[in-house]
């Protein structure tokens, strides 16, 4: 199974979207994005639905 890290970074690339963007879209800083992709902190639950809905991917990718 692979991380949220690597689901974020793969969702990210795929819709054409830098760190900045995706950082700008959660006004949070992009080290605090750079960290989600690279698993050194979690996004909260609360952020990762947030990311889900601005790239418009099913969650249910985690699981398969």
């Amino acid at each position: 199974m692979q991380s949220i890290a690597t689901f974020l970074r793969k969702w990210r690339k795929e819709h054409g979207y830098t760190q900045q963007q995706m950082a700008d879209f959660l006004v949070v800083h992009r080290t605090t994005y750079t960290k989600y992709e690279t698993g050194v902190v979690q996004p909260s639950l609360d952020t990762f639905y947030l990311i889900v809905k601005i790239l418009g991917v099913d969650p249910m990718e985690l699981l398969e």
